[in-house]
C-alpha cells in the first residue's frame, strides 16, 4: 500500500525528523554517485528529496510518482519535473535512464516483480540503480510514525536475491538512518553523531534503511541455428554395408 503524497511531503519537508532522514539518506546516495553530468536521472516512488543535487548538471531529471500515491509539483518554485504514472507502466522509452533511484516504491508495491521488470526495461545498458528500502533489522521499520514503518521491510539477502531474480547485478550496499526515530530534541541533536558512528560500525544491521546499488544485466543474443562440431562420428553401425546410390528398377 502506497502512502499518500501529502503525508510524504509533510514528513520530509515539514518535520525535523524528516529533514534528518532526508539528509542522512542523501549523504549515503552521494557516496555511490560522484558524477551525473549529462545523464538522465529518474526517480520512482517518492525519490524527490534525493534528486535535487542532480537538477543543475544532469541532462534530464524525472520524478515518477505512482498513481495510488499521488503526485505533487516538484521542485517548488521551478519548472515541474514530476509526473504521475502507472506503477508498472512508466512514460519512458526503454533504456532511457542512466541512473535510477527507487525510494518508497518497492516495499509498498503490490506487484514488486512487475515493478522490477519495469525498472530493468527503463534502465540503460550499463546504467545504475539504487534501491532504498526499510531494513528489517532496523528500528525505523518498527515505528509507523515515519514512512519507513510501512510496507515490507527487507533484509540485505532478501533484497539482493530479488534483484538477481530480475536480472540485476548487486554491486555495493550501504545503510543509513542510524539515529533514533524520535522527535525529541535530544535525539534530533544527537542524530549526526549517531549517523557518523553507525556508518563506521555497521553498513548493514543497525541502519534504518538499506541502499543497494545494482547494474542491469544484458546477455548477448545467441544466433539461431548455431553449428555444433562433433569430434568423431558415431561407430555404432560398423560392419553394415554402405547404401548403394543408383537407379531403382521396379521388379514384378
Amino acid at each position: 500500500m502506497h502512502l499518500d503524497v501529502q503525508d510524504l511531503k509533510n514528513f520530509y519537508y515539514r518535520t525535523n525528523l524528516g529533514r534528518v532522514a532526508q539528509r542522512a539518506v542523501r549523504e549515503q546516495v552521494n557516496e555511490f554517485w560522484k558524477s551525473w553530468k549529462g545523464e538522465t536521472v529518474v526517480g520512482f516512488g517518492f525519490a524527490a528529496p534525493l534528486l535535487r543535487p542532480y537538477l543543475a548538471d544532469a541532462r534530464r531529471v524525472v520524478a515518477l510518482m505512482p498513481g495510488p500515491q499521488g503526485v505533487m509539483h516538484w521542485p517548488a518554485g521551478e519548472p515541474n519535473v514530476a509526473a504521475l504514472c502507472e506503477e508498472t507502466l512508466w512514460p519512458l522509452q526503454s533504456g532511457q535512464a542512466d541512473k535510477l533511484v527507487v525510494l518508497h516504491g518497492l516495499e509498498t508495491s503490490e506487484n514488486p516483480s512487475a515493478l522490477l521488470e519495469e525498472c530493468w526495461r527503463v534502465l540503460a545498458p550499463g546504467g545504475r540503480a539504487l534501491f532504498i528500502v526499510p531494513n528489517r533489522a532496523g528500528i525505523w521499520s518498527r515505528r509507523d510514525r515515519t514512512p519507513y514503518g510501512f510496507g515490507r521491510p527487507y533484509s540485505l539477502g532478501q533484497l539482493e536475491a530479488q534483484l538477481k531474480k530480475h536480472n540485476f547485478s548487486p554491486e555495493k550496499h550501504l545503510a543509513a538512518l542510524f539515529a533514533i526515530p524520535s522527535e525529541k530534541r535530544f535525539w534530533l541533536k544527537a542524530a549526526n553523531m549517531m549517523e557518523s558512528f553507525g556508518r563506521k560500525v555497521s553498513g548493514r544491521f543497525a541502519g534504518g534503511v538499506l541502499i543497494v546499488e545494482a547494474t542491469k544485466q544484458v546477455y548477448a543474443p545467441r544466433p539461431k541455428g548455431r553449428k555444433v562440431s562433433v569430434r568423431s562420428p558415431l561407430r555404432g553401425m560398423e560392419g553394415t554395408p554402405a547404401p548403394v546410390v543408383g537407379r531403382v528398377t521396379r521388379q514384378d
